[in-house]
């Protein structure tokens, strides 16, 4: 049972799996990500590269690439402990395997370093992580329209995200908000989104709204005079008058 259940679950996410694969962004990063490793290993491709092994094998890694991929899982693993979605576990791996790479490609050549820091960038600037596309209940609002909603019915409860498009953690939260609105949207309770980036004046409006909404202030000042005393430490107990003490008493 311990074995089917994740296979079960794996052949279920084949077709999310395969439409995610399907978007250029991922392929092409896993490349970058993977392009030391091609060049290193492939026979017709490393042939003739540099390297520092004692036995002059072009086609392995010597000990520094070894320690430098060593650190990498480490700093991938590390960070990873704090990821949610697989978006952020996918985009953590592509991130760090890209820097170390371009140590990688430096290290080797400066020529093959510059060549693949410019790669690099032409794919961050013309390459864009895909934004959710799936189903939601969410309203999209601007500068103009986000008040004119939000007073229409007070009776009506309104849950609104202030996002940014090149945020990869709004990118990641897209999905899980997305089925909070399937899940709970109502008559009495809407979901929003505002685009920050596009509409930045909007969230320096509402930022005091939500200081005064959730009592920022008071909870600040509360939670200072609750941790005081526990910095301080526990008071110790007044003694007995005169050195009296419990075997004299």
């Amino acid at each position: 049972m311990a074995v089917v259940a994740p296979l079960l679950a794996l052949l279920y996410s084949v077709p999310g799996l395969c439409r995610w694969l399907a978007r250029p962004y991922y392929p092409l990063s896993a490349l970058l990500a993977t392009a030391f490793l091609l060049v290193r290993k492939v026979p017709p491709l490393c042939q003739g590269l540099p390297s520092q092994r004692e036995d002059g094998n072009p086609c392995d890694f010597d000990w520094r690439e070894v320690e430098i991929l060593m650190f990498l899982s480490a700093i991938v693993m590390m960070k990873n402990r704090r990821s949610i979605t697989v978006e952020q576990h996918i985009g953590n791996i592509f991130m760090f395997s890209k820097v170390a790479n371009a140590i990688l490609f430096f290290r080797l050549d400066i020529r093959m370093g510059l060549l693949y820091l410019t790669l690099c960038i032409v794919f961050l600037m013309t390459c864009k992580p895909p934004l959710y596309m799936g189903p939601e209940y969410i309203k999209y609002f601007s500068d103009k329209t986000i008040d004119e909603e939000l007073d229409r019915d007070k009776r009506v409860t309104w849950i609104v995200e202030f996002f940014a498009n090149w945020s990869s953690e709004c990118q990641s939260f897209a999905p899980i908000f997305a089925d909070l609105s399937l899940k709970y949207n109502c008559s009495g309770l809407h979901f929003g989104k505002v685009d920050v980036g596009r509409y930045t004046d909007v969230s320096t409006r509402y930022k005091e709204n939500v200081i005064r909404e959730f009592n920022l202030n008071e909870l600040y000042q509360k939670a200072k005079k609750q941790a005081k005393p526990r910095e301080e430490g526990p008071e110790e107990p007044p003694g007995r008058p005169d050195g009296e003490t419990k075997k004299d008493k």
